[in-house]
């Protein structure tokens, strides 16, 4: 019952995931981030087969840190999302990953951006994007409220009744959900959005 969604707003671009770590009919945490900060200016969020998430996300994670070391430049977002799309490609006749991926990022030149990057390497930029269980309610509110320029303050509103929506609408809604952002400042956790709290296991 994965989550994931973001959207393009004035200035900034935000991600939001889901934070359940589940199989089968078992919760095994709660608070797994599943956004990822590929370098100082772009996030990347991912759902599917844990294994794949994780191993792919810190592939690509390591590979554009590479390519900043080699070249002295850092990828721009752009370039970033089809490196990704041609790993997931190339994986795809071969051993491929069960991931979806949505790359956001800010350069200067361009301002921010969305990437949509799916398990068959499918890559769209959009200015509202979601995967999982929790698009067909998160994306219909974002059809709804959303609209180009939001400010900040707009965005986390509308990030927040895509959350309440899932949590009332899905049969098994995950319980918290953790929010960042990427602007001209940087990539950063904004805030978490949580109904459960993984209690520590007793002595």
């Amino acid at each position: 019952m994965e989550c994931v969604f973001g959207l393009v707003g004035n200035g900034f671009a935000i991600v939001v995931a889901d934070t359940s770590a589940v199989h089968s009919i078992l919760v095994h945490k709660s608070n797994e981030d599943k956004i990822m900060f590929l370098d100082s200016h772009k996030l990347i969020a991912a759902s599917g087969e844990p294994g794949d998430r994780v191993q792919f996300t810190e592939y690509i994670q390591k590979n554009v840190a590479l390519y900043q070391f080699r070249n002295g430049i850092p990828l721009t977002t752009a370039a970033a999302a089809n490196f990704t799309r041609g790993e997931l490609a190339t994986a795809l006749r071969k051993n491929p990953y069960s991931v979806n991926i949505l790359l956001a990022g800010y350069d200067k030149e361009t301002g921010p951006s969305l990437y949509y990057i799916d398990y068959i390497a499918t890559l769209h930029k959009l200015e509202k994007g979601a995967f999982g269980y929790g698009s067909y309610f998160s994306l219909s509110m974002m059809d709804r409220h959303f609209h180009s320029g939001m400010s900040v303050e707009e965005a986390v509103d509308l990030v927040d009744k895509c959350i309440l929506e899932i949590r009332s609408r899905l049969v098994v809604a995950p319980p918290n959900f953790v929010i960042k952002i990427v602007d001209k400042e940087g990539a950063r956790e904004y805030a978490w959005r949580q109904s459960v709290k993984d209690t520590p296991a007793s002595a």
